[in-house]
């Protein structure tokens, strides 16, 4: 049986990621998280602070075209050779990682439901759909306590890329989900609505 292929995608600080652990949690070995973090663009040619400066929030921002192909290769059942990006230097690390596909590949990330070529990998597109304000009270509680940021910064940063891109590229993706839950309930609920939806949708593939 090939993959099954959730796309959970949702803004920043939406609870995208926390559903997708919380999902693993459940399915355990059956499940591999597919992070499109580690799709960004190698940025190491740029000289600072134009490399920690980029729009990181820009779909083009990521590495497209191996993403989905990497993607394709896992539902076809094949490993492929992840790349490692580093936040800490806006690069991609030398290392690589040996990715095998199992039963569920949880695809998720900011851009999950945005690329038609990506959505028509998925079986099942999931969008967490989380107010602004709350999303933006996360990323400042998240970035002062465990990044060390400034207030001032983070806000900055918010309102000159965070919010517009998401307004632009990321919330209008909700349109192409078969499944949105709320970001602001508790996090066991929303995996429970969409875990329900995956077990369905593995049984129907059942030979």
């Amino acid at each position: 049986m090939k993959p099954l292929l959730v796309g959970i995608a949702g803004a920043s600080c939406s609870g995208k990621t926390e559903l997708a652990l919380g999902l693993a949690r459940y399915l355990g070995q059956e499940a591999l998280g597919f992070e499109l973090d580690h799709y960004y663009a190698d940025r190491s040619h740029l000289a600072e602070p134009e490399r920690s400066q980029f729009n990181f929030d820009h779909p083009q921002a990521l590495d497209k075209k191996l993403l989905v192909r990497h993607v394709a290769n896992l539902k076809l059942g094949q490993t492929i050779e992840q790349p490692r990006y580093s936040f800490m230097t806006h690069s991609r690390q030398q290392h690589k990682k040996t990715v095998a596909p199992r039963p569920v590949i949880l695809v998720e990330g900011l851009f999950s439901l945005y690329w038609r070529d990506l959505r028509d990998l998925l079986d099942l597109k999931v969008y967490v759909d989380t107010p602004d304000e709350e999303c933006f009270a996360r990323r400042l509680r998240r970035d002062v306590e465990e990044r060390g940021r400034t207030r001032e910064s983070i806000e900055e940063q918010y309102a000159k890329t965070v919010r517009p891109m998401a307004k632009a590229y990321v919330r209008p993706s909700q349109e192409h989900a078969d499944l949105k839950v709320s970001g602001c309930l508790p996090i066991e609920a929303s995996v429970q609505t969409v875990l329900a939806a995956i077990l369905e949708l593995l049984r129907e593939k059942a030979p």
